[in-house]
């Protein structure tokens, strides 16, 4: 089974559709021991197609419009965040304590981009703001006991295991028993009737409010995406919870950003999900419930909604509280190990579990809202990074390789003015007939729009 039939297959797409899928293949292309390549390029191309399908469904079309998934393209999308330039400046990717280290016994790797889990973890190792004393509190203890500490001060470290002590964790057994992206009904809501397409574009998701509560990475890639498809995408936060401006820049494309606060103003959010057609969040599973904000509360008081959340290790298991970045869910799964060399631990060549879980989770919102218009019925849908890298390990169906010369990376390259500087930016990888090629607008400085929809 090649790798986008069974991503379309997950998806509950009509097979037949895949006809009208051709693939530009591109050697040299994500090299890595794990076939990433093939990974994205049918993360992409199932995206592709679902969009194609809900335009052609929008629009009355006799046949889905070709698709069209470029080895190309979908590389450099899937480095975005490395592609960025802001005014010629390259933006820091991770701080200086978001590193693999050495313990007693292995490896361990953390995150601390954000402030806050700069400074639990440094608490939790009792050591001040110091690589070198990081290093050596690190030395001495083992990775197991260092997760552990980190984890109870509620900061981020994994330590390293290889596939087989993941997959001897019980996280590890209830991810595999999940599908790649989950999909449910919540109930019986009428079938979804769409505003008509207008324009030369085929939009499919023209007319359509999202409200983004996501951040940090696979969430924000799938708005993104949504954007590019025609909908009106607002991104909103805490007032009080950092965000990194160049992350922001990114995956703000298409986008307007505002901040707000869920209990001071909680009035203004039920106010934008009355009028919303899809709720897309990130948060740690559960972090939000207390908001009123799980999905069946969420349909509840707006029937008809598509309800997507993505999370790092699946809301379930003894990991499903846990929170999570692509670096971490690497680490813990096995492919740093695979992907190391000389008794050192390694990476993707792309932060591949976001990028590609965020256009799976674009994906299931686009085949959701066609599903509707049959059927009805709110809808949820879910995705996670540890199960987008299951499905990696287990060889994310390889295909056969050939094809054309990698073009000079220009070709998949825009440049932009926009309210925070002169940008350099990846193109987006989604194409199909008549379909869009760009944005509608660049992004804007994170929270600087009002909590309303256009």
């Amino acid at each position: 089974m090649t790798s986008i039939t069974y991503v379309w297959s997950e998806l509950g797409g009509d097979p037949a559709r895949l006809a009208r899928v051709s693939t530009v293949v591109r050697e040299g292309l994500l090299p890595a021991r794990l076939p990433v390549r093939e990974l994205a390029r049918a993360c992409v191309g199932a995206c592709a197609l679902a969009g194609a399908e809900l335009g052609a469904r929008r629009a009355g079309l006799d046949r889905v419009p070709g698709v069209r998934v470029d080895d190309g393209a979908v590389a450099t999308a899937f480095t975005s965040e490395r592609r960025l330039l802001v005014d010629g400046r390259a933006p820091e990717l991770f701080a200086p304590l978001s590193r693999f280290w050495r313990t007693a016994d292995g490896w361990v790797r953390t995150h601390a981009n954000y402030p806050h889990h700069r400074e639990r973890l440094l608490k939790s190792l009792d050591v001040p703001d110091d690589p070198a004393a990081v290093e050596a509190a690190m030395a001495g203890r083992s990775a197991r006991d260092v997760e552990d500490t980190v984890y109870a001060a509620g900061g981020l470290a994994v330590a390293l295991r290889t596939p087989e002590e993941w997959a001897a964790h019980p996280q590890a057994a209830e991810v595999a028993a999940r599908p790649l992206v989950e999909r449910g009904r919540l109930d019986g809501a009428r079938a979804r009737t769409f505003p008509d397409l207008t324009g030369t574009a085929l939009l499919p998701a023209a007319g359509l409010r999202v409200l983004d509560l996501t951040r940090v990475l696979a969430g924000p890639v799938a708005t993104r995406t949504l954007a590019l498809l025609g909908a009106d995408v607002l991104r909103l936060d805490a007032p009080g919870l950092p965000e990194l401006p160049d992350q922001h820049t990114d995956t703000g494309f298409g986008k307007r950003s505002a901040l707000l606060d869920l209990t001071a103003d909680r009035r203004r959010f039920e106010e934008l999900l009355a009028d919303a057609d899809v709720v897309v969040t990130g948060y740690r599973p559960g972090a939000l419930d207390r908001f009123g904000l799980s999905p069946e509360a969420l349909a509840e008081r707006r029937p008809g909604l598509v309800v997507a959340q993505v999370s790092a290790w699946g809301a379930y298991g003894p990991w499903g509280d846990r929170r999570g970045f692509d670096s971490l869910v690497q680490v813990a799964t096995g492919i740093a190990a695979v992907e190391g060399s000389a008794g050192r631990p390694g990476a993707l060549p792309a932060q591949a579990l976001d990028h590609g879980t965020g256009y799976l989770l674009a994906a299931g919102v686009l085949r959701a809202l066609t599903e509707q218009s049959y059927d009805g019925g709110s809808r949820v849908v879910r995705v996670a990074l540890a199960r987008t890298a299951a499905w990696l390990m287990s060889g994310a169906g390889r295909e056969a390789e050939g094809g054309e010369a990698v073009p000079g990376a220009g070709v998949w390259l825009g440049e932009t003015d926009s309210p925070v500087g002169r940008l350099r930016y990846a193109r987006p990888p989604v194409f199909f007939e008549g379909g869009p090629r760009e944005w509608r607008r660049p992004p804007g400085p994170w929270g600087a729009d009002p909590a309303a929809w256009a």
